[in-house]
């Protein structure tokens, strides 16, 4: 995958006919395993030929060629997903048999294809890695943290304040962590240290 990732910001829709079959993708923002499989029961035409699928969520990913020869349909609808660098997104291919076989080569082709497509012309945002950090700051350096910490795209979750200072808990891009580790040893002389608590993204 990309070291840039996208997600959907709309629905996307994009049909094809590829040799008398019609072919239609449709690709959607998700973030759960079962938004997926909602998504696929709202979005599956049973009168269709084939309803091919593939979705990726972080490192976890699935698909399915429904039917159609092994390896000629969902693979190559989440090699379209994974060549773009989109994350969080489930793409349905269906299709509707127009009477001409394509061959194992033509439908890796269309599937691939109609996916990257659908893609292609969807609105996207970039994803973006961000840390959940927490750290102890005396009274005396907050106001100055706080402007800080504006500047480096940091939003405050909670404060928790004692009698000499306050534990602070933000969220950050990673990209900027360093930024915030320097700032805090500069502000407390080297006594502050930043914990990481968790991993997420933000789009």
């Amino acid at each position: 995958m990309s070291s840039v990732r996208y997600a959907l910001t709309t629905s996307a829709t994009l049909a094809q006919e590829i040799r008398k079959s019609k072919f239609v993708a449709n690709a959607v923002n998700v973030v759960s395993e079962d938004a997926t499989i909602k998504y696929l029961k709202h979005i599956a035409d049973p009168a269709a030929s084939h309803n091919c699928w593939a979705w990726r969520i972080g490192q976890r990913y699935r698909f399915s060629d429904d039917g159609e020869p092994a390896g000629t349909a969902g693979k190559p609808i989440l090699q379209a997903i994974d060549g773009q660098g989109i994350d969080n997104v489930i793409v349905v291919v269906t299709r509707w048999f127009g009477g001409i076989k394509l061959g194992a080569g033509g439908l890796v082709r269309a599937y691939c294809g109609c996916a990257a497509e659908c893609l292609r012309q969807a609105q996207k945002a970039e994803l973006i890695e961000a840390a959940l950090v927490e750290f102890a700051a005396e009274f005396s350096v907050l106001p100055a943290l706080h402007a800080r910490l504006r500047t480096l795209g940091a939003t405050v979750v909670a404060e928790d304040f004692a009698d000499a200072g306050a534990t602070v808990r933000v969220n950050l891009p990673t990209s900027r962590l360093a930024e915030l580790r320097s700032l805090l040893a500069d502000l407390t002389r080297g006594r502050g240290k930043v914990h990481l608590l968790d991993h997420a993204v933000l789009d």
